[in-house]
């Protein structure tokens, strides 16, 4: 390989590599979608700049399940890796799937 190649690749693997370890925000939120009324309670992992307040959060939640048709209810709560395992199995086939 040639040397702006080799540059390029490491520059890529030093901009992703920290994309895994920044998410250590996470929420937990409820979602509806209508006709039929369908409810679901979800996990999902937040960037820094959302986990500021719920207002920002819920805002983020939003934009990212509303894809799929839902409407965002409420943000429950706001919490780091250490209340994923707790909320695993409530959250079943929702649990970080945004």
């Amino acid at each position: 390989m040639n040397a702006a190649l080799l540059r390029s690749l490491a520059l890529v693997g030093l901009i992703l590599a920290p994309l895994p370890a920044a998410a250590d925000c996470y929420a937990d939120y409820k979602a509806k979608k209508d006709d039929p009324l369908r409810l679901h309670y979800g996990v999902i992992a937040l960037p820094d700049a959302a986990c500021s307040d719920r207002a920002a959060a819920a805002e983020a939640v939003a934009g990212r399940i509303a894809g799929d048709g839902w409407t965002l209810l409420s943000v429950v709560s706001l919490f780091g890796e250490e209340g994923l395992a707790e909320r695993r199995a409530e959250a079943g086939g929702n649990f970080l799937r945004y």
